[in-house]
């Protein structure tokens, strides 16, 4: 059995990355074809959804990448609707979609959802799937903090510090998170968020990604495949053992 994911996002959002550190790796994936056969790595952002994408370090999971309809594309947006509902009900659970990764860039300057966005979760039924927005790039929103602090008189090195929370704490009560979870516009809200920073880093630390996807797992078959599947930390492992 492998577990699989869905990532979606806009290009440039840090996909890539946060699936090499989930795996431990910094190789690009090897790419497969819906009837097995390996292929060529397409152009950045021309990802076919059906395509599997599988790291060596660790086959076994099995990502699909949406090519990210930022611009609010119809075609690909009904692609990727269409591959959600079918991958829903397959009846082999290996074939199933078994948690859905959206990625939201915090980097760009606007900050806000895309038309694509706000169509997808007001529009796309993933049905019994749970969906987890990634806030990547999330580093980005402490230099606002930091410039602000600077201009309250706090020194560089407690400014450097206090960013961090600073950023967090603005964050939890911005527009975003107000979108994204107002069930009056977002029909079908995510289970949950993470906010991922300094994902490019070396040490970077997608322990608390790999935590919160296994809590939204209801299924105690899926949740024991992904706890083992997963190499980020030991201590879920052991911590699911243990409560098994």
């Amino acid at each position: 059995e492998r577990f699989r994911i869905l990532i979606i996002g806009r290009a440039n959002a840090g996909k890539t990355t946060i699936l090499q550190r989930v795996c431990k790796t910094r190789e690009n994936p090897e790419i497969y074809n819906s009837a097995g056969k390996k292929v060529q790595s397409p152009q950045r952002g021309m990802h076919d959804i059906e395509n599997e994408m599988v790291f060596r370090n660790n086959p076994g999971f099995v990502f699909h990448d949406s090519r990210g309809f930022e611009a609010g594309g119809q075609f690909e947006f009904d692609k990727a609707k269409a591959f959600i509902a079918s991958r829903s009900k397959e009846r082999s659970l290996s074939d199933r979609i078994h948690v859905i990764w959206y990625c939201i860039p915090m980097d760009e300057d606007s900050r806000s959802f895309t038309e694509a966005e706000v169509k997808f979760f007001s529009q796309c039924d993933t049905g019994s799937i749970p969906v987890i927005v990634l806030f990547t790039k999330f580093d980005a929103l402490y230099d606002d903090e930091f410039a602000e602090l600077i201009s309250k008189g706090v020194s560089r090195k407690d400014a450097e510090a206090l960013a961090p929370q600073h950023a967090k704490e603005a964050f939890a009560n911005g527009p975003q998170l107000k979108l994204l979870y107002n069930h009056k516009g977002n029909q079908r809200p995510p289970k949950c968020h993470i906010c991922l920073p300094d994902m490019d880093k070396d040490g970077a630390d997608c322990g608390p990604l790999i935590e919160r996807t296994a809590e939204i797992l209801n299924d105690d078959t899926l949740k024991q495949l992904f706890v083992s599947t997963q190499r980020t930390t030991l201590e879920l492992c052991m911590r699911y053992a243990v409560e098994r």
